[in-house]
């Protein structure tokens, strides 16, 4: 590869378009499935380089013109054939490459970087690949010489399964890399209403002004998946639910929800910002792990009306697993913004329905003038929804119209929903928003190291906890809302789930 940039570029990785993406693992389930549709639907909105290439790498024994034909069968499959623009496949077939690497294999990098000599030096390198990967692709990688100060590397998670295997990769990318060239993937963070949790709460100061424990009484963030295990049974049996879902995807919602406002909408200004939330995380020690903690396992029930297995019933299941596939946390930020206001996060596979939603609970007034049978009422609360659908909700109290029904009260939504306010606008995929923001070299939106070994430091100090208490798993059928537990801890401090509340 060529060693220096063009003349008119700076000599940082970070904000420099990339017009070379190397993609690892190009035939594997993450890329065929979400980044080549992503990069197709950036190709179809014109959001690409006229001078972007991109090499697909992979082991099989293929070339350039049957890789395009498999990307092509993928897009017709995860797209659709009718609603492919036959000018944008034909500008993304044409921007493929193909090159034939064992990952494994130090020569096969030569191959590569002499296939690269020609391409622009500005290479991002995408690895979409099994984490025990990275450091042999790194590597080797710097091995071929295939590496300068101008790459960047995209990494997924689960970087590490604690914190100490998470720095175990973080020094095998920061080896041959920069922190400011290495981007760390959460998809939460690339998803459209998360960007809106950020310009709701500090571009609206009817949100920000009251955005803290003096108005607000308790965070709800809640992620039900309505899927098991997929085939992923030897990874997730390992993993659980708090190393797969609340190390990261929910650590990082919390941390957008408590932060305070960043000084600027950079990379590490944003950053910073988590940072301080995860250090002002209270741990959960293990006389108080009873009253902080559920773990959940899911057991035989119905999904959409059919039978359904559990867990240990489950094709290949370990019988004998303790494997949480549930949990529910109360979680305690200790600053002057939020001490005394918990935050309930939850997390469960095979519930009722799949829904991502932050719910803010704000306090009601110390006087209530109006019918008392209806004071239970007198709480606004704000729905922040991520999916199935992404909207953004305020339940507010109005009169209940008519001439004969005095004043009582009612709960109704001021709705925002972005695909009716917007229907002109698509709403992207988490992955494209990633893709190109990667591609020209923005971290806003992506984990910085700090922030990963936080968050494990926190996860470990946790489960060490409720192992030290030998805490037990709480039954759940298939197609419910999780363990009676979680909502008896809830209710414990006067709280409840929104789906359970009375209000609603």
């Amino acid at each position: 590869m060529p060693n220096n940039p063009s003349s008119n570029e700076h000599t940082s990785a970070t904000g420099i378009l990339s017009h070379s993406f190397v993609l690892f693992g190009a035939l594997g389930d993450l890329s065929l499935r979400k980044l080549m549709p992503a990069l197709y639907q950036l190709e179809h909105a014109k959001l690409l380089s006229p001078e972007l290439a991109i090499m697909a790498v992979a082991r099989s024994a293929i070339n350039t013109a049957e890789l395009r034909l498999r990307v092509e069968h993928t897009l017709n499959q995860y797209i659709g054939a009718d609603e492919l623009d036959p000018s944008s496949l034909s500008g993304l077939l044409q921007r493929l490459h193909y090159c034939q690497v064992d990952l494994t294999q130090a020569q096969d990098y030569v191959a590569l970087e002499k296939a690269l000599t020609s391409w622009h030096p500005q290479v991002t390198y995408y690895l979409a690949t099994p984490p025990s990967l990275y450091k042999d692709i790194c590597q080797h990688l710097h091995t071929a010489g295939a590496i300068n100060e101008h790459s960047r590397i995209v990494v997924e998670k689960p970087i590490g399964h604690d914190l100490a295997s998470s720095k175990v990769i973080n020094n095998a990318l920061a080896l041959y890399f920069e922190e400011s060239q290495i981007f760390r993937i959460d998809h939460y963070l690339g998803k459209e209403t998360v960007q809106n949790l950020i310009a709701l709460r500090f571009a609206n100061p009817l949100f920000e002004n009251q955005w803290n424990n003096q108005y607000i009484d308790y965070v709800e963030i809640s992620v039900a998946e309505d899927v098991g295990i997929e085939g992923r049974w030897g990874y997730f049996d390992q993993a659980g639910q708090m190393r797969d879902m609340v190390q990261n995807h929910l650590m990082q919602l919390l941390c957008l929800v408590a932060m305070d406002p960043p000084s600027k909408l950079d990379a590490n200004s944003i950053r910073d910002e988590k940072v301080k939330v995860l250090r002002a995380l209270k741990p959960i020690k293990e006389d108080a792990i009873n009253n902080h903690l559920v773990l959940g396992q899911y057991t035989d029930g119905q999904f959409k009306q059919q039978p359904a297995p559990g867990y240990l019933n489950e094709p290949d299941a370990n019988t004998n697993s303790d494997t949480e596939t549930f949990i529910a946390l109360r979680v305690e930020v200790s600053n002057w913004r939020w001490t005394g206001t918990p935050f309930y996060l939850r997390t469960g596979k095979r519930m009722e329905s799949k829904v991502t939603e932050i719910i803010i609970h704000y306090k009601a007034h110390n006087h209530f003038i109006f019918n008392p049978d209806q004071a239970k009422l007198a709480k606004n609360t704000l729905v922040i929804r991520l999916q199935p659908s992404e909207s953004i909700a305020l339940q507010v109290l109005t009169k209940e119209q008519g001439i004969d029904t005095g004043m009582l009260l009612r709960r109704d939504p001021l709705q925002l929903n972005l695909a009716q306010t917007q229907t002109n606008v698509r709403i992207p995929d988490a992955y494209e928003r990633l893709l190109l923001e990667a591609i020209k070299g923005n971290q806003s939106l992506f984990v910085r190291r700090d922030e990963v070994e936080l968050s494990w430091q926190w996860c470990d100090q946790v489960r060490r906890s409720w192992q030290s208490g030998n805490k037990s798993l709480a039954p759940y059928p298939v197609g419910s809302t999780g363990p009676q537990e979680a909502l008896d801890m809830i209710q414990m401090y006067g709280h409840h789930w929104y789906e359970d509340c009375d209000e609603n």
